[in-house]
């Protein structure tokens, strides 16, 4: 099982900083998932550490929830990222099962 990578102090206070102008799409479904897509600032992607990217694409890895939590994205339980849009690297897409929690 893979660890998060928590920030430090530093690199959290820097992140954190971008918080408020984090995006959020309207959720979308289809017949076994829910989806939204979470849109980061582009220059917040300059003070992620460089060890949540992805050295082949550049793009951000798919991060663990302990992970896009400590950017300061905030959504309820049982959201996962799951895919980073190349041609746009700072739009993260995540999904739940439909009916999660209930």
């Amino acid at each position: 099982m893979t660890r998060p990578r928590y920030l430090t102090d530093s690199e959290r206070s820097k992140v954190l900083e971008f918080q408020d102008m984090i995006h959020y799409s309207p959720r979308y479904s289809d017949d076994t998932h829910e989806y939204r897509h979470v849109m980061l600032p582009k220059n917040m992607l300059k003070v992620i550490p460089q060890d949540y990217f992805n050295p082949e694409t550049g793009t951000l890895r798919i991060l663990l929830e302990e992970e896009w939590r400590g950017l300061g994205i905030t959504q309820s339980l049982g959201w996962a990222h799951y895919e980073t849009h190349a041609p746009e690297p700072h739009i993260l897409l995540f999904k739940r099962p439909n009916n999660y929690g209930q």
